[in-house]
This record gives C-alpha cells, sequence and structure tokens, in this order.
C-alpha cells in the first residue's frame, strides 16, 4: 500500500483539470434538476453508480497492467457523448503531466498525449505504487468530490453539509470500487450508464457551442 500516494491522486487539489469541470451538474442545476442537498445526493449516487464504476474498473485495469490502447477503445466505447469524450480527455492531459512530474514513469507514453482521466489515473497510481484497489477507490471517490465542489459553487451550498452528503456515500465508494475490481480480475470491465447524465453531457456542449456563457467546461 503506498496510502500517501493514494492521498494525492483523491485530493481535489491535484492539478488535473477537475475544479473546471461539473461532470453535468451545471446543467442540472440549469434545469432545477439539482437544488439543495437532497437533489444532489441523488444526482452523486447515479454518477458514482453508472460513470463512476466505469472509471473505477478502468483505474484499476490500468494499474493491473491491462494495455493502455485498449482500455482508451473502452473508454471511448463507454463515453458515447463527444463533449464528454473531451472532458475525460482534458483533464487526462492534465494529469498525465502532473503525473510525470510526480512518478514519471515509461508506462505513460502507450497512454498517448490525451489520455482519459481513468486510465492515465490508474496508470499513475501503478507509478506511485499503489493497488488496482486503491485505483479504483480514487477513481471512484473523485468521480463524486468534483461535482460536489461544482454544486457549492453553483448554489452556494452549505459547504458541511455537503460534505456529510460525501461521508454518507463513503460505503458506497468502496462497494463500487470492490465491484470494478472483481470484474476486472475476472476480464471484465464496467459497462453501467446513465442516459440522464448523456443527456446532460451532451447539453452543455451544445450550450458551449452557441456561445452560451457557462462557469465550467463539462
Amino acid at each position: 500500500m503506498a496510502l500517501a500516494a493514494l492521498l494525492v491522486l483523491a485530493d481535489g487539489r491535484m492539478p488535473s483539470g477537475g475544479h473546471v469541470h461539473s461532470s453535468g451538474v451545471e446543467t442540472a442545476v440549469a434545469r432545477g434538476l439539482v437544488d439543495g442537498v437532497p437533489s444532489l445526493q441523488r444526482f452523486l449516487r447515479d454518477r458514482l453508480t453508472s460513470g463512476g464504476l466505469v472509471a473505477a474498473s478502468l483505474a484499476a485495469a490500468a494499474c493491473s497492467g491491462w494495455s493502455a490502447e485498449l482500455l482508451d477503445a473502452e473508454a471511448d466505447a463507454r463515453t458515447p457523448v463527444p463533449a464528454l469524450r473531451e472532458a475525460s480527455r482534458s483533464q487526462g492531459r492534465a494529469l498525465l503531466r502532473a503525473a510525470s512530474a510526480a512518478w514519471p514513469s515509461p508506462s505513460y507514453a502507450a497512454a498517448g498525449a490525451r489520455p482519459h482521466l481513468p486510465v492515465i489515473l490508474g496508470l499513475a497510481a501503478a507509478a506511485g505504487g499503489c493497488t488496482p484497489t486503491e485505483a479504483a477507490a480514487a477513481a471512484a471517490h473523485t468521480s463524486v468530490t468534483g461535482p460536489a465542489s461544482a454544486a457549492v459553487r453553483l448554489l452556494g451550498l452549505d459547504p458541511i453539509a455537503v460534505h456529510a452528503v460525501l461521508a454518507a456515500l463513503a460505503p458506497e465508494v468502496d462497494e463500487v470500487a470492490r465491484t470494478a475490481v472483481h470484474a476486472v480480475e475476472q476480464g471484465f470491465l464496467g459497462r453501467r450508464s446513465s442516459p440522464l447524465l448523456d443527456i446532460l453531457g451532451a447539453a452543455h456542449g451544445c450550450a458551449a457551442d452557441r456561445g452560451e456563457v457557462t462557469l465550467f467546461a463539462s
């Protein structure tokens, strides 16, 4: 176990570009789907059990030594919305730069210059001495902490109440990580999706294409 490396990877201050992405929360707020702490909790749970599971399995597989090229294609296949693929690669590129400085490794080359976020996260976790379970936990954790932080900024929510929501979701984050690792050990990757989150991601991308002002890139 490389506990310190895991904490760095899961830290919201890690310069992976996540602070400029809301993971759909901005559009959900604009459409009245998220308007307070209870609705935010439902949103985060949906994200955790869909995109969070996929990200956790991709990170665990990358940490386990699966082909980065294969995982890149699998990440594309599991991200049908072009705007969300772009967001994942944008954050992945930022994390690649940070990881290259923190834990240099020749394994990053196979991921390309703009890897998907969970793939480079898994490779960075391996370079930092973390296990696949720890890589999956970091991916699952960041799948909810990023949008939670965005919701605080968008709605002016009490950060203490939002962190209480994250604490309440912690057992589910652990379960998602365990599920992802078990699948990877059996040779499979997570493939759950959320049509609503895909629609929100596409809507946000269309708003940006129309030149509408948004606080977040996704």
